[in-house]
Formats: C-alpha cells, sequence, structure tokens
C-alpha cells in the first residue's frame, strides 16, 4: 500500500471511530492527538523548508488567549475572538519575520529570535494576572444551557463527537495544506534558499516575500489551532499552551515522527502524547523535570540516529525493502 491508500483507510477508521463505542479517555486521546497533529503540521511547514522557529508556542498562547479573553470580557463569540487572534499573530509575525528575513538573520540567530518570542508572550500572560489568571490559568465562560449538547455561538460542546468531527476536518485540512505547499512553485523557491540564499535571489526569487509568506500561513494555523484547543479543554495555562516548552514540544514531536512525511508531524503527536500518558502514569510528579530530560534525551537521538524520524525511516525501509525485491 502507498502512504495515500494508509492515508485513506486511516480516514476511514477515524470517521466511524465515535460509533465503535471507544470510552471517553481513549476519545479524549484521539481528540488532543489531532488537534495536536494540526499544530504540528502548521509548525512543520516552515520547518521542513529550512525555517526552524522556537517560537510556535507564541502563536498558539495568543490564539488560545486572545479567544478565550474576548468571549469571557467581552461576550465575543469564540469564532470572531478567532479572527482578531489570528490577525494579531499574523502582525506579531510580520513584525519579528520581516527584519529577520530582510537582514539575513537565519539559522540558529533566527531560532533564538524566535525562542524569545515564545518566552515573552509566555511572560505577558502571567504579568496581566488580572485578566488572565496569571499562572493559575483561564477558563472560558460556560456557553450552554442545562442539557444543551453544543452552542456555535460559545463554541462549546458537550458531546464529544462533535469535537472529535472538529479535530479531524481541522487535521484533514492541515494535511491538505501540507500538499498544496508541496505541489506548488513556493516549495522549490524556499528549498532553494535553504541551500543558498544569495544564489536563489539571482535567478530571481524574492527571498524576503516567500519566507515571509510561509511563515504567516504557518503563524495563522497555529493560532487557529490554539483556539480550538483552548475551546475543547476549556482551559488556558501559560505552560501548556504558550511559552518554550510548548515550542520545543513541537520540534520533538515534528523531528520523532518525521519532519519531511505527511503524516510524520501526526504521527509525532501521537507519539508524544503516548509518552507523557505513559510518563504521568509511571512517575507521576514525584521527579520533577524528569519528563523535559527523557524529551531530551529522545531529541538528540532522534537528531543523531533518526533524522527522518520514526514515521520517514519505516517508509524509506519499506522502500528500500522493495527495491531489493525488484532487483
Amino acid at each position: 500500500m502507498t502512504q495515500k491508500h494508509w492515508l485513506m483507510f486511516l480516514v476511514m477508521v477515524l470517521v466511524i471511530a465515535p460509533w465503535l463505542g471507544l470510552g471517553s479517555y481513549h476519545m479524549h486521546l484521539i481528540i488532543v492527538s489531532l488537534l495536536m497533529g494540526f499544530i504540528y503540521t502548521s509548525w512543520a511547514l516552515m520547518g521542513r523548508l529550512g525555517l526552524v522557529s522556537l517560537g510556535h508556542g507564541a502563536f498558539m498562547g495568543i490564539g488560545a488567549y486572545v479567544t478565550v479573553l474576548l468571549w469571557n470580557l467581552y461576550g465575543l463569540p469564540p469564532l470572531a475572538g478567532a479572527l482578531a487572534a489570528v490577525a494579531l499573530s499574523l502582525i506579531v509575525a510580520l513584525l519579528i519575520g520581516y527584519p529577520c528575513f530582510r537582514f539575513k538573520i537565519v539559522g540558529h540567530y533566527f531560532a533564538l529570535v524566535t525562542l524569545a518570542l515564545a518566552e515573552v508572550v509566555r511572560l505577558v500572560i502571567v504579568a496581566l494576572r488580572e485578566q488572565t489568571g496569571g499562572s493559575l490559568g483561564l477558563t472560558p465562560k460556560p456557553g450552554l444551557a442545562q442539557g444543551e449538547i453544543g452552542s456555535l455561538w460559545a463554541f462549546q460542546f458537550s458531546d464529544r463527537r462533535i469535537w472529535f468531527y472538529l479535530a479531524l476536518i481541522a487535521w484533514l485540512f492541515a494535511l491538505w495544506v501540507w500538499r498544496r505547499v508541496d505541489q506548488s512553485m513556493e516549495r522549490d523557491a524556499l528549498q532553494a534558499i535553504a541551500e543558498d540564499e544569495d544564489a536563489a535571489a539571482s535567478v530571481g526569487i524574492h527571498v524576503t516575500r516567500t519566507k515571509l509568506r510561509i511563515t504567516l500561513l504557518s503563524a495563522a494555523m497555529t493560532t487557529f489551532g490554539g483556539v480550538l484547543y483552548a475551546q475543547y479543554q476549556l482551559y488556558v495555562n501559560p505552560e501548556t499552551v504558550s511559552g518554550i516548552g510548548i515550542s520545543l514540544q513541537m520540534v520533538f514531536g515534528v523531528i520523532a515522527g518525521g519532519l519531511f512525511v505527511l503524516l510524520g508531524p501526526t504521527f509525532g503527536a501521537v507519539f508524544l502524547l503516548a509518552l507523557q500518558e505513559s510518563l504521568r502514569v509511571l512517575i507521576g510528579n514525584q521527579v520533577h523535570g524528569l519528563d523535559l530530560l527523557i524529551y531530551g534525551g529522545l531529541l538528540v537521538f532522534f537528531i543523531i540516529r533518526m533524522p527522518r524520524g520514526i514515521l520517514g525511516t519505516w517508509l524509506e525501509r519499506i522502500k528500500d525493502g522493495r527495491q531489493e525485491l525488484r532487483s
């Protein structure tokens, strides 16, 4: 089976999954995996084309907090709040991205700039404790009447199946965007820029504009992912939706799954979620910081031993095996 056939099979299984008698916990895990798959795929749009951002936790945090704050303080429906959050993220991405790309701040230096952005957004959220709840977090105002299944106005749903299909649609949209970028001239231009910016510019590629477009697209999608995650969890916290930690989780998940494979970021999201749940069951909060140590060790392992990630390496071995059989 080709990757396309595997994807079609997976989608068919997911479509019928809510009706197979899954428990609430397993439904929750699948929904979170799909939402994280959407966010990680959004990050990979940049990462796989040479733009390694460590600041996407900022965009996720903006999406989550702006939407919840506008709903709590002004009664603005979350879907309208999502538009405001995306607009704010685009402005932030433009203010950070344009100077970096214009003055050729690339590689490790670009990563450090975005890393600072993630931490600045987290610190702003914590500092505005009267509005955001600070480090204690924030809960959206209830928008459902007693016995009501869902409210599009409040974008809150008590039936997990509704959230399941919303997450599935968002995830499929992210895969569609990946394929569109992959089949466009933008991908060739970005690959040329990643190899040699001066050479790319000499053949007529507008380097700054090209890098800025993919950055804005990635930031907007990550922001919307933050909106969906906040509305699903009905709770936001600066440590779980913003900051360096969330940014590094995105990087780890995508690299672990496979940076250059369509389903790699999603596989990485599932792998990371399974690892988090296993550590929660096995060690709980007994050893503070052990989870970060394990993530760091695994990240080094994947970069050195499996640079194509788990899924990417597996698909490559299948391809090599088929070629050996043909020869």
